[in-house]
């Protein structure tokens, strides 16, 4: 089954202001900051070892005495790229697949909805990890290997709209017509299944994040060594764990990174569909 993410529930949306600021300024820093820092993600100093927050390192020092708020930018760049290309990877996959299953319908779909339900039967963070040591330890493995498990989703909420789509008045008219299957499925059924696509995208870039961060934790995501951009919030977190009994700083603002951005992302998703479905508030 791929993992997935419940919606968080909002009172009137209340929330979603908050969060869509609150991502831009983590997709803005995440962009600008690095390159506006004087501190870089590598190197060693040895004198700056483990130290809590100052005026100087915002967030403290690591274990190798860099500076922490650089590494979580950096973090942030290849967290949020491994959400959102997992996310791009499952919606072209998934919706292709489950464009053609419910358009076709029959046996067809009956054959290719069963390979679904084959991958949803599979645990899905042991596909993880078989998938990332056979694609690679870096940004681009790890994306395949996410997209390859995570376009189920999309394939079943696909494939449920164009069979009800189906049934539209004007489908039916429109084949009554002699309109191509072509033209009805890009003229009169994709612009009708457009929203819960896009509500599923938005709920699948933090579902994305948190398999990588889990990835990272148990030391099979992503590392240094193996990305150019630095490392990951999991990796972060993992690093911090190691410390958090005497340095608590240096897992807080990482973890701190991932629990804030899944939850806006969340709270996002939740609004976009009350937006596009009120039934559903």
């Amino acid at each position: 089954m791929a993992l997935e993410l419940s919606p968080v529930k909002t009172t009137g949306n209340r929330l979603l202001p908050i969060s869509a600021v609150f991502l831009l300024i983590v997709i803005s820093s995440a962009v600008v900051g690095p390159w506006l820092s004087t501190y870089t993600v590598g190197g060693l100093e040895a004198a700056r070892l483990l130290e809590p927050p100052t005026a100087t390192h915002w967030m403290g020092t690591d274990g190798l005495g860099r500076d922490l708020l650089i590494r979580v930018l950096y973090g942030a760049r290849v967290s949020l790229t491994v959400g959102l290309g997992t996310a791009a990877i499952a919606l072209m996959i998934g919706t292709t697949y489950g464009l053609i299953a419910g358009f076709k319908g029959g046996n067809c779909d009956h054959a290719m909805m069963r390979i679904v339900d084959l991958f949803y039967g599979l645990p899905d963070m042991l596909i993880f990890i078989l998938l990332s040591l056979v694609f690679g330890r870096n940004i681009g493995g790890l994306l395949i290997a996410l997209g390859l498990v995570s376009w189920v989703r999309f394939a079943r909420i696909a494939r449920g709209q164009v069979l009800q789509a189906k049934e539209f008045l004007f489908v039916e008219s429109a084949y009554a017509l002699g309109a191509s299957r072509g033209r009805i499925l890009s003229r009169h059924i994709l612009p009708n299944i457009v929203g819960p696509i896009l509500v599923t995208l938005t709920f699948s870039i933090p579902s994305a994040m948190l398999a990588e961060s889990t990835l990272s934790f148990i030391g099979i995501g992503i590392n240094d060594p193996y990305s150019a951009w630095g490392t990951s919030w999991g990796t972060l977190v993992q690093d911090g764990y190691r410390a958090m009994r005497s340095y608590p700083h240096v897992i807080v603002f990482p973890a701190a990174a991932i629990f804030l951005t899944i939850l806006s992302l969340n709270i996002l998703g939740n609004g976009l569909r009350d937006i596009l479905d009120p039934r559903q508030r």
